[in-house]
């Protein structure tokens, strides 16, 4: 009867050595996963990455517009000239903006100037690009009725845009005469942007 045992015993032992595995990949297997999950990368990282660029315009669109609208009010709300000027040199848009009381008028803050908001440096990859009747200097400048002005005369407005690009895509922030601020797409809306 003991024998009988061990046999069955070693008989289910090599049963067991002989079954196949029950889990894991073999390298076939896995390759082939690899290469599948490769092609959908492939497939879907343009279309991620158009996602993120159209993101960054939106975003800086709307940051650009709101610090038109801040100064605008800023300068009804207070009474005086405020304007809005590229940070840093004075000359790229790019390079972020700041919004302060010009009581000097020469469109870059001073350090007994009042400084209101800044906003710092874009991505590298978006450009903007103005386009204002006073164009000497980059600025914006509004007066005390919430409407633009010129460095050489307050009675002057100055009206334009700023073109904002990243890739293919692109967005206006409009100025009018009056000193109102909109968004537009020149892509959907050449004939109004």
């Amino acid at each position: 009867m003991a024998a009988g045992k061990c046999m069955r015993m070693l008989m289910l032992s090599t049963k067991a050595r002989k079954s196949p595995r029950a889990a894991g990949f073999s390298i076939i297997e896995l390759m082939v996963i690899l290469m599948i999950a490769g092609i959908l990368m492939a497939i879907g990282i343009p279309s991620f990455q158009s996602m993120i660029q159209n993101h960054r315009l939106i975003t800086a669109t709307n940051a650009l517009f709101m610090a038109v609208n801040l100064t605008r009010s800023e300068a009804i709300h207070r009474g005086v000239r405020v304007d809005m000027a590229p940070a840093g040199d004075g000359a790229t848009w790019s390079n972020g903006w700041i919004i302060f009381i010009d009581e000097d008028n020469d469109q870059r803050p001073d350090t007994n100037e009042t400084m209101i908001y800044s906003y710092d440096k874009l991505h590298r990859d978006l450009r903007i690009t103005p386009s204002f009747t006073d164009s000497k200097v980059q600025y914006i400048a509004f007066n005390g009725t919430g409407r633009t002005r010129t460095n050489a005369n307050s009675q002057t407005s100055q009206s334009g845009n700023w073109l904002l690009e990243v890739g293919k895509q692109s967005r206006k922030v409009v100025v009018n005469f009056l000193g109102r601020p909109r968004i537009c797409d020149p892509d959907k809306d050449a004939s109004s942007c």
